[in-house]
Parts: C-alpha cells; sequence; structure tokens
C-alpha cells in the first residue's frame, strides 16, 4: 500500500550509455533489468492480479535492488522511473520507494536463492489471508511454493518492519506466502517467474476456496509432498530457463528451496 501523489515521484535518467564495452554491457543489462520489472507490474495488473497503484516489485543488482516508486501507476511507469536501494534502506537520488521497501530488502538480503519479490494484492489469495488461512496440501501443485503449505503471515502495518519480520517467517523454506488481511508475496529468478508463482498461488487460492464449499478438503500426507517437491525440483518446474534453478535441473543437481 502506498499514500504519495503520484506526481510526487520524480523521474529518474535511465542507466548511461556510451564508454567502455563493459559500462554499455551494464548499462544494457541494466535497461534489459528495468524494462522487465515494468512489464511485469502491468501484466501484473493487466491479468487482474492487482489493482491500482497496490503491489509492488523489486529485483536484486548486486549489492543492493531496483523496487518500483511509491503510487505510481503502472501503466504510466516507465523504466526510469524505478528507485535503486541498498540493502541498509539507503535510497540515493530523489526516487521515492515502495512503501513495502523493507520487506523487499530484507527477503533479498536473506534469501540468496531467489533475485526477485512480487507483491500483489490478487482477490482469492487475500480472501484467505483476510481469515489468517494457510493454504494446505488440499492438492500436489501447492509443492510449487516450495513446500508442503503455503503459510498465512500474521497482519502488521504496512510499510513497518513487524510486517517484514513476519513476512520473512512465513517465507522460510517457501517461495510465496499469504499475508494476513494484505495480500500475497512471491519469489523469483525474474520479474516473469515471479508473475508466474503468483498466477499460480493465486489459482490454488481461488480452487481451496471453491473446494471449502464442499466442506474441509482432504488433504495430501507430508510425505507425498515431499516426494512431489522433490520431482518439481529436479524437474527444474517454475524455473527460468538461464536462472540458477534452471541451469541446477539441466545439471541434475536440485536448486535450492
Amino acid at each position: 500500500m502506498d499514500d504519495t501523489p503520484p506526481d510526487a515521484t520524480p523521474r529518474r535518467p535511465l542507466p548511461p550509455d556510451g564508454g567502455p564495452a563493459e559500462t554499455q554491457r551494464a548499462a544494457a543489462d541494466g535497461l534489459a533489468t528495468r524494462r522487465a520489472m515494468v512489464d511485469a507490474c502491468r501484466r501484473m495488473n493487466a491479468s487482474g492480479l492487482n489493482q491500482g497503484t497496490s503491489g509492488n516489485l523489486s529485483v536484486r543488482t548486486g549489492d543492493g535492488f531496483l523496487v518500483t516508486p511509491t503510487s505510481l501507476p503502472y501503466d504510466a511507469m516507465e523504466p526510469g522511473d524505478l528507485v535503486p536501494m541498498g540493502f541498509d534502506g539507503a535510497c540515493p537520488g530523489a526516487g521515492r520507494p515502495s512503501s513495502e521497501w523493507r520487506f523487499h530488502a530484507d527477503i533479498l538480503r536473506l534469501r540468496t536463492d531467489v533475485d526477485c519479490v512480487l507483491h500483489c494484492h490478487s482477490t482469492f489469495a487475500t480472501t484467505l489471508a483476510c481469515h489468517h488461512r494457510t493454504i494446505p496440501s488440499f492438492h500436489y501443485m501447492v509443492a510449487v511454493a516450495g513446500g508442503t503449505t503455503i503459510r498465512c503471515a500474521p497482519y502488521a502495518t504496512f510499510g513497518t518492519q513487524e510486517l517484514s519480520d513476519h513476512a520473512v517467517r512465513a517465507l522460510e523454506g517457501r517461495r510465496a506466502c499469504l499475508l494476513g488481511q494484505h495480500g500475497m508475496i512471491a519469489l523469483g529468478a525474474t520479474p516473469a517467474s515471479a508473475l508466474a508463482l503468483a498466477v499460480e498461488v493465486e489459482a490454488l487460492a481461488r480452487l481451496y476456496l471453491q473446494a471449502l464449499a464442499l466442506g474441509e478438503p482432504p488433504v495430501l500426507p507430508d510425505d507425498e509432498m515431499e516426494r512431489v517437491i522433490a520431482r518439481m525440483r529436479g524437474m527444474g518446474y517454475g524455473a527460468t530457463p538461464g536462472s540458477r534453478a534452471g541451469r541446477a535441473a539441466a545439471d541434475g543437481v536440485a536448486p535450492p528451496a
């Protein structure tokens, strides 16, 4: 959730062109990352996962990360609007980061196995989160989030360290979680893979709510879910080609949980 007027976020210049070949390559890579972030944000709204300016996205960039700016509509967002930050909260330049920058910083600092954090207020996942419902292993695809369940973190005020701490704990051994009375977080190697996971979690949340209409559904036992998780890791299921997880699967090595 962000509360700054859209016109309060100044435009930031794009990475510079010119200079040595390495500098040009770094600038091109940085611009490609920024474009991928803007594309994912727009797709997040177009898919119905998000509405208005709610939600946010971050990507690791060496010793820090890029995060979406506060309260700027995604259809008006440009690559130069993304805000660079350090894991300590340092924010060089005039850009104003998302109010949720704390959990982006903490998750990326602690979870070296992922490079992207996506947060949205999707309808069905948030409905469950409003009841503080964990998504159990009612369907084998729950394993795509990395564990036997998709946990729901306790509620805390948006933008606070308390919310960040709750999110980090709920994501232990997981790639997605719900946030009590708030929304969802999905992790990935890239904006595209984090968005794909968020779409899957939202679909699972919808299925679970529909299953609840007939009563609490039976769940798969933990040992079966562990087999599914191991099989997904071995296949690189949900991994982006070229990512650490994708390369590990191609080499026959299980990627990090």
